[in-house]
């Protein structure tokens, strides 16, 4: 996967379909984050996440200062185990936006 996608799927609930390394993530992708206007609660999943370095991880910091400054709720789930190694040597995986269990998925 080249470039980064992110699907909607409505109700603040988003996919992220494509990698999250430095060749995924570019300038404009850190720049756009009209999509996390979405919703009054934000989960993105990262289920389909296949390769993921610190890149990634600082994309998703990213995300989180934002959605902090505009006092939005959110949450990771499915979280690739490359991401998630990446977020506890950083200290990251402690944080309330990490949801290591993937109990948290919607049927329907």
């Amino acid at each position: 996967m080249s470039k980064l996608s992110i699907i909607d799927q409505g109700s603040g609930r988003l996919v992220v379909n494509s990698d999250l390394t430095f060749k995924s993530i570019d300038g404009q992708s850190v720049k756009s984050l009209a999509f996390l206007k979405s919703g009054k609660e934000i989960t993105i999943d990262l289920s389909r996440v296949a390769n993921a370095d610190s890149a990634g991880l600082a994309l998703l910091i990213e995300w989180i200062k934002y959605t902090r400054s505009k006092r939005i709720p959110l949450k990771f789930k499915n979280i690739p185990e490359q991401l998630l190694t990446l977020a506890k040597l950083s200290g990251f995986d402690k944080s309330s936006h990490f949801v290591i269990h993937t109990d948290l998925m919607e049927t329907g």
